[in-house]
């Protein structure tokens, strides 16, 4: 849920172009495109430029209807000389998708739902009203450098700005990681407002992505917080299991499933094909350790917004163990819009899921809103499938 610094093509980026070879465009997904590497070779060879990530998936030019229906521009709009050097929408927020997530990309798709989530079009310079920097009010919830304390007995720590994947909707593209304190700088001022604090017995760790950071900086952090006695739960909120599944590690395995507190782990997949054998064989592995795995979604246009997706998404979750748990309304970041789902869309959606699925695979319909003491449901939690 963040950003990574913005660079331009580096030496192991553009050896990278000769090691990935995308299926033939009349192939489906593919799952095993990407070769395997370390996490950490991954991410430095992903993929920071739209106009790479257009060449490497046979989209030279392309072209689609925007969510009113009306003609989008092409999102070559800009000389394909300067592509790479031109920022993405208007908080610069830079393109970057790793190889792995590449592979399951259908190549020659303008509209594919994966596409869709990491490239970046003109649409991100429109202004919308409604749309905002901070939709879900994190800056106001800052109650020491690197930590946000929203709700009652939890609180969050934003572990680094790094994400392994930029996805366009998200809704911290504009958090001030810097100012806040939680990039390249000690976590002591959390750990304190933590131990300050005894009614917070659940820690959550976010940023950009925690598992983004090397295993010693990880299980330094880890320790910290069991050093903390009331504290009982740890939860991480990661798309790294999905984008770049190979960051799951022995190590990484080993010392949650062996930690004092309660781990539980938060995933984000969108859309069945970012499942393929990797990543569920991979989440199979933190499950098998005892480390309970939960998935929640955005309602994203163009991508899920759909019942035989969202139900195809849900029963591929449930049938390898990972519990679907929030499907969220769009956070209205700025540079968004045009992934916007209206509500009522939603709540129609999530009707229809109830005649498709069993109840413990529905997830909750969630929006979340700046000061609320919880995230608040848009349909009666009341009606639960058979």
């Amino acid at each position: 849920m963040a950003r990574c610094e913005t660079t331009n093509q580096s030496n192991e980026i553009l050896a990278a172009r000769s090691e990935f070879v995308p299926t033939a465009l009349s192939g489906g997904v593919s799952e095993s495109a990407a070769p395997q590497v370390d996490w950490q070779t991954a991410m430095r060879r992903a993929i920071r430029c739209s106009d790479e990530l257009r060449r490497k998936l046979g989209l030279v030019e392309t072209s689609s209807a925007n969510p009113t229906g009306q003609s989008e521009p092409s999102t070559t709009a800009w000389n394909e000389s300067d592509a790479c050097e031109r920022p993405s929408g208007k908080d610069s927020f830079p393109t970057f998708v790793p190889l792995e997530y590449l592979a399951r990309i259908r190549p020659g798709d303008p509209d594919d739902p994966l596409l869709r989530q990491v490239l970046a079009t003109p649409n991100e310079d429109v202004d919308v009203d409604g749309f905002s920097a901070d939709p879900v009010g994190d800056r106001v919830s800052v109650a020491a450098a690197g930590l946000l304390h929203k709700y009652q007995g939890r609180a969050l720590i934003i572990t680094t700005g790094a994400c392994g994947i930029h996805c366009r909707y998200c809704f911290r593209r504009e958090f001030p990681y810097t100012l806040l304190g939680s990039r390249n700088r000690s976590w002591t001022p959390s750990l304190d407002y933590l131990g300050r604090h005894p009614e917070i017995d659940e820690v959550l760790l976010s940023g950009g992505d925690p598992l983004t950071l090397a295993d010693p900086k990880l299980g330094e952090l880890v320790d910290a917080i069991e050093a903390i006695d009331h504290v009982r739960r740890l939860r991480f909120h990661t798309r790294m299991p999905i984008v770049i599944p190979q960051r799951v590690t022995p190590w990484l395995i080993e010392r949650l499933s062996t930690s004092r507190l309660a781990v539980w782990m938060v995933v984000h997949a969108n859309h069945p094909n970012e499942l393929d054998h990797h990543v569920l064989a991979t989440i199979g592995k933190l499950i098998d350790a005892g480390i309970p795995v939960l998935n929640q979604a955005v309602l994203l246009r163009g991508v899920n917004d759909d019942a035989q997706v969202l139900a195809d998404l849900c029963l591929k979750l449930v049938d390898h163990r990972i519990q679907p748990y929030y499907l969220h309304q769009l956070d209205r970041v700025r540079g968004a819009a045009h992934f916007e789902v209206p509500m009522e869309t939603g709540m129609q959606l999530m009707e229809q899921l109830r005649g498709m699925l069993p109840g413990y695979a529905l997830p909750s319909y969630v929006v979340e809103q700046a000061g609320a003491d919880s995230k608040t449901p848009l349909v009666d939690q009341n009606k639960s499938g058979q």
